[in-house]
């Protein structure tokens, strides 16, 4: 009686979840997305899977039949302990797999091509291109720890957990980070791009229906990393146009020193908006020298490409401690007008010892 009672609670049980199951699909973002790349995307996933299936549904269902069939209790069927090669079965079983392969082959490269978040947009989805002359909204992505600074150079405004694009108008987003890495992913626009200190990449995408979407990062990077969370909003042009007027109105300046206030950790940081940015700031941020006393990554790289700073390149280098409690140096400098007698000296120095 027990078992029975409790097989019945557990199939109860069971009816109810195969009830709940299709709800879990009314916020299926990734499969109905609201932008055409990662529409495009959607459609590479269902039709990458249907293809797979053509073999998975029809080996699970021969492999039942076989069981089935070829179970000892039934005497009708043929045995052939003898038998080892069959040339139909053969073609069969490699053949139709290879075909898939090639198959799976050809949309991922046509894909890889096609979805490269480099590529610039040519159409605003399946039924329009594109209009000549319409140049993408640019927008600065910053990975802070733990929120979002987004930089809008056109508008000369920015804010922290917020961002906000026109519909149906392609949008080039520059990706960074402050620290480590991190993932900035708008599942209703598009795929996931990494953001990594030291470096930019980009993403070109569009949002094409009205809304506010859930945007996140996608990579563990420490305590704060499941709030970091921001709202994408899909404006009209006139909508855009009054955010942005908002922000100037509402907002205060995002100097370097303010920078290097906000990029100090903290957790579920509100929205915030900033009137005007320091010029020069989203690159400065990129080459890890916001606060002006570092040598920027790029200029060391432009002394590394012309040959080093040659045989005085120690001695002629100026060196701080990265922060007051650590012992890591940094190149504050090569040699700068203010400094360039202190340098010669040096150099004459050295010369005359060796």
């Amino acid at each position: 009686m027990y078992l029975k009672a409790s097989l019945k609670t557990s199939l109860a049980r069971l009816g109810l979840l195969s009830l709940a199951l299709p709800l879990t699909a009314c916020n299926m973002v990734v499969m109905k997305p609201s932008g055409d790349i990662a529409n495009q995307q959607a459609q590479l996933i269902v039709a990458s899977t249907l293809l797979m299936m053509l073999i998975i549904v029809p080996v699970i269902i021969l492999t039942l039949m076989f069981a089935w069939r070829y179970r000892e209790s039934n005497k009708e069927a043929t045995y052939s302990p003898e038998w080892d090669h069959s040339t139909r079965l053969e073609l069969i079983i490699w053949g139709a797999p290879l075909l898939i392969i090639i198959a799976l082959g050809a949309m991922t490269w046509i894909s890889t091509h096609k979805l490269d978040p480099y590529r610039p947009l040519e159409r605003l989805d399946a039924e329009r291109p594109v209009p000549a002359g319409v140049q993408p909204l640019v927008v600065q992505v910053v990975a802070l720890d733990w929120k979002w600074l987004f930089l809008y150079p056109e508008q000369g405004i920015a804010t922290v957990n917020e961002l906000a694009a026109p519909v149906d108008r392609p949008i080039l987003f520059k990706i960074t980070s402050s620290t480590v890495m991190n993932a900035f992913y708008v599942p209703a626009m598009s795929g996931m791009i990494y953001a990594m200190p030291g470096m930019q990449s980009q993403l070109n995408a569009v949002i094409n229906k009205p809304g506010t979407y859930d945007g996140f990062s996608a990579n563990f990077s420490g305590d704060g990393f499941s709030h970091m969370r921001f709202k994408f909003h899909g404006l009209s042009n006139d909508e855009f146009s009054a955010w942005v007027d908002r922000n100037k109105a509402d907002g205060v300046e995002l100097s370097r020193d303010l920078y290097q206030t906000l990029e100090k950790p903290s957790e579920k940081e509100p929205v915030r908006r900033f009137a005007s940015v320091a010029p020069g700031l989203f690159d400065a941020i990129v080459n890890r020298c916001v606060d002006g006393s570092k040598m920027c990554m790029g200029q060391m790289m432009a002394i590394d490409a012309a040959g080093g700073g040659g045989k005085g390149a120690i001695n002629a280098l100026a060196s701080k401690p990265w922060s007051n409690d650590q012992k890591r140096v940094f190149v504050a400098s090569l040699c700068t007008p203010d400094n360039a007698g202190q340098y010669a000296a040096q150099w004459s120095s050295t010369r005359s010892q060796n």
